[in-house]
């Protein structure tokens, strides 16, 4: 597609390049595939079940190599809270506390959420501090109906002129209440750090934020540093990036055509979490360490969190160093027979690499140059917790161009209108809490590029709406989906203590959030 001037600009101006632009809007006209699910892993079949003698040796054997390592904590925290209160938007924009009662509004409207925060508002790490500026603000408070003052409350909670907490950085919004302070999630992040990512009295994080919020930041770590510091024995090194304007996408229209705004200009949008990979691949450590920043508990959790995270960090580290010595092997040795036939046994029933099938019958050149072609690749360990609910997005094992590979898996991925597919579907047993533990080096400690294995046909095409005219949008390989689909990859059953997420304000009635 020809672009004039003015477009060449704007799009060499984020850092993108015409190619590239046309090469999305091909994708928008061709669609991407879906992912082709063979079966849901499990455990015994992908997903490993360690024994608590197991658990201890592989917390054990990280703690003797933590600080001879290198460690960092990857947390991205772009995404802001106003999800979290959709259902209070609602409340504020429909209610009328002179035309109903709270309770008639809760049942006419079916608002189950609305009835579980009212039964629980006063567990909220912000209730106090509300009502005492409401107290302050409003002379006649004690005096006023009750649903006047509940929808003052939540007003106050999110009015731009108030508190404004829906355009919070989730990462700074109170999240815990404790006896002489409210936490944010970024503190949590820095307390858990301290028990599990930390080496010689020294834990780096870095956290993937908006740059309209990085003096936020800055600001919250200030206030805490010397506490956290002082409490966990641990000096915290900090780093922030934003998500690159070049990973953004081109918007286009349902004929897929670039999608204008008023003045004329194209529209791009952020493409998803898989743009962070550019952030991730920038880091350098020999362990790195994922979680989100909306799964904390509160302090008297965190230790039984971070005992997972270690087991996790363990077995990676002992796969690892299996995974070393043969790549040494395979550079600087002449193999035999029986040295290929343990390292294929081994990247078979250790790494879960299905094997050509017609691997045996290859020449010995043949074999060496496959067997690097699997080896010398990033690992990631991954958490897995067992459905409790409905099953979903998850570990699965896949099967595209004839090789099979465990896979994390949306699904929204998955064709739902494919029977066969659906009833693989609803076979999983186990959920993707985004628990992840990664080696990113080979072992000359050279760092992979991880921009050379990532599945671009593993991303996502959406409808939406801007300026109430519908789009299409495209978001690249989930972080943790096709962005990492072409790594070593390792499945370990965690218990659901480790997945905690805030996904809507009454998230943090749950007792992992509350200190009673």
């Amino acid at each position: 597609m020809s672009f004039s001037k003015k477009d060449k600009a704007q799009i060499e101006n984020k850092g993108l390049t015409i190619d590239k632009v046309n090469a999305q809007i091909e994708t928008f006209k061709k669609g991407l595939p879906f992912v082709n699910v063979r079966s849901a892993a499990t455990v015994k079949n992908g997903i490993i079940k360690l024994s608590d003698r197991e658990k201890e040796h592989f917390i054990d054997y990280y703690n003797t190599k933590r600080y001879k390592i290198s460690t960092i904590k990857f947390v991205p925290a772009s995404g802001a809270a106003t999800r979290m209160f959709k259902f209070l938007f609602e409340f504020l924009e429909e209610y009328n506390p002179n035309k109903e009662t709270l309770n008639a509004f809760i049942n006419r409207k079916k608002a189950t959420q609305l009835s579980i925060f009212l039964t629980g508002i006063e567990k909220f790490p912000f209730y106090k501090m509300i009502e005492k500026k409401l107290i302050t603000e409003n002379k006649n408070f004690d005096d006023l109906d009750s649903n006047v003052k509940i929808k003052l409350f939540v007003d106050y909670m999110l009015n731009t002129d108030k508190l404004n907490y829906s355009n919070f950085p989730k990462g700074l919004f109170p999240f815990h209440k404790y006896k002489k302070h409210l936490a944010t999630a970024f503190e949590e992040h820095l307390f858990e750090s301290a028990l599990y990512a930390s080496s010689n009295s020294r834990a780096d994080l870095h956290f993937t934020i908006s740059d309209v919020h990085s003096h936020k930041f800055d600001k919250e770590f200030k206030r805490i540093e010397k506490i956290v510091e002082r409490k966990t024995n641990t000096e915290f090194e900090i780093e922030y990036s934003f998500q690159k304007p070049s990973t953004d996408t081109i918007a286009v229209t349902k004929r897929n055509v670039p999608f204008r705004d008023e003045n004329g200009n194209l529209v791009f949008r952020p493409s998803g979490h898989g743009a962070l990979l550019e952030n991730l691949n920038e880091l350098n450590a020999d362990i790195i360490f994922v979680k989100n920043i909306d799964n904390v508990v509160v302090f008297k959790f965190e230790e039984e969190v971070a005992k997972y995270k270690m087991m996790l960090a363990g077995y990676l580290l002992e796969i690892q160093s299996k995974v070393f010595k043969y790549q040494e092997e395979l550079e600087k040795s002449k193999l035999t027979q029986s040295q290929i036939k343990n390292i294929s046994q081994f990247i078979d029933t250790e790494l879960n690499v299905v094997l050509d099938q017609d691997f045996l019958n290859w020449s010995l050149e043949s074999q060496i140059e496959y067997l690097k072609n699997k080896l010398f690749r990033p690992i990631r360990v991954c958490g897995m917790v067992k459905n409790e609910g409905e099953p979903g997005g998850g570990p699965f094992w896949v099967i595209k161009n004839d090789v099979v590979s465990l896979q994390i898996v949306e699904s929204a991925q998955i064709d739902t209108d494919n029977i066969k597919q659906v009833e693989i579907l609803n076979n999983s047993t186990h959920f993707n809490p985004v628990d992840l533990v990664l080696g990113v080096k080979n072992y000359k400690g050279e760092k992979y590029n991880l921009k050379e294995f990532v599945d671009p046909e593993t991303g996502f095409i959406t409808n939406k709406t801007i300026a109430g005219k519908g789009i299409k949008a495209l978001e690249l390989p989930g972080l943790w989906n096709g962005a990492m689909a072409y790594w070593n990859t390792i499945f370990i059953e965690v218990p659901l203590i480790t997945f905690n997420p805030v996904k809507t304000v009454n998230d943090l009635l749950k007792v992992q959030h509350q200190i009673q």
